[in-house]
C-alpha cells in the first residue's frame, strides 16, 4: 500500500465514524492548559536563576533597640 491509499482509507474511516466535537474541544482545552502550566513553570525557574533576591529593608535603630530589650540583651551605649 502506498501513502495515497493510506490517506484515502484514513479519510474514509474518519468520515464514516466522525470525530466527537466534545472530545476535540476537551483535548484542545487540556492541551492549552498543559502548555500554560509548563510555560509558567519554565518562566518561574528561569526567574529564580536570573533575578537576584530582594534586599531586606534596613531595620531602624529604634526597632533594633526594642528587639534587643525584648530579648534581655542590653543595647550598646546604655
Amino acid at each position: 500500500m502506498d501513502s495515497d491509499q493510506m490517506k484515502k482509507m484514513a479519510k474514509d474511516a474518519a468520515e464514516a465514524k466522525g470525530f466527537n466535537p466534545g472530545l476535540i474541544v476537551l483535548l484542545l482545552v487540556g492541551g492549552l492548559l498543559l502548555v500554560f502550566l509548563v510555560g509558567n513553570y519554565a518562566l518561574y525557574m528561569y526567574a529564580q536563576k536570573t533575578i537576584p533576591p530582594k534586599k531586606k529593608k534596613p531595620i531602624s535603630k529604634k526597632k533594633m533597640k526594642r528587639e534587643k530589650l525584648k530579648q534581655g540583651v542590653a543595647a550598646p551605649g546604655e
